[in-house]
C-alpha cells in the first residue's frame, strides 16, 4: 500500500522529515473508512479529528481533535464548525488534509486551501450509486478527489485508483 507521505515528497518539511496530515471525518462510518487509512498514514505525524470525543481511544497514543457535529439544517452548528475547523488548521498547520467525508472534512478541505495545503478527499464507500453532496461541492477545492467506485469516476468527477477502503 502506498503511503500518504509518499505521494508527494516535495510537501515533506525539512524540519521534521515526516509529513504532518490532518484526518478528518465525521462519526460513524466516516470515520471507521479514515480509521482504514491508518497505514498509509503510518509515517507521518497525524492529528486526527472528528465530532465524537469517544474516538480518541481507538487512535491513541495518536493527536486528536474533536469539533462539534452538524448538519446543512442546522446554520448555527456549521458556523461554529468552520470556526473550530479553522482554529485547527491554525494551529496543527498540516501539509495536507485526507478526509473521509462529511462537513468536518468538507470545511476542512475548503479551509485548507486558502491555507496553501494539499487536500484529498475520498467519497464515502456507502455512495455506490451516486456521488456526496459534500464530495461534489469540495471537488473544485480538493487537490485530490477519489471515489471507491470505479462507475462513479470520470471526466469532471473523481478519479478511481482502486477499492482502497
Amino acid at each position: 500500500m502506498a503511503t500518504i507521505a509518499s505521494l508527494d515528497q516535495r510537501t515533506r518539511p525539512a524540519r521534521t522529515g515526516r509529513l504532518r496530515v490532518l484526518a478528518i471525518a465525521s462519526g460513524g462510518g466516516h470515520w471507521v473508512q479514515l480509521l482504514r487509512l491508518r497505514p498509509a498514514l503510518a509515517e507521518c505525524d497525524v492529528t486526527y479529528v472528528s465530532v465524537d470525543k469517544c474516538y480518541r481511544s481507538e487512535i491513541s497514543p495518536a493527536k486528536f481533535r474533536v469539533v462539534n457535529d452538524a448538519t446543512r439544517r442546522n446554520k448555527i452548528g456549521l458556523v461554529l464548525l468552520a470556526i473550530r475547523v479553522a482554529w485547527i488548521l491554525a494551529r496543527v498547520r498540516p501539509d495536507t488534509i485526507v478526509t473521509t467525508g462529511a462537513a468536518p472534512g468538507y470545511f476542512a478541505v475548503r479551509l485548507g486551501k486558502l491555507f496553501g495545503m494539499k487536500t484529498i478527499w475520498i467519497d464515502s464507500i456507502a455512495n455506490v450509486e451516486r456521488l456526496s453532496l459534500s464530495g461534489k461541492q469540495v471537488e473544485p477545492y480538493a487537490d485530490l478527489w477519489l471515489t471507491q467506485w470505479s462507475h462513479l469516476a470520470g471526466v469532471g468527477g473523481p478519479r478511481y485508483a482502486g477499492a482502497m477502503l
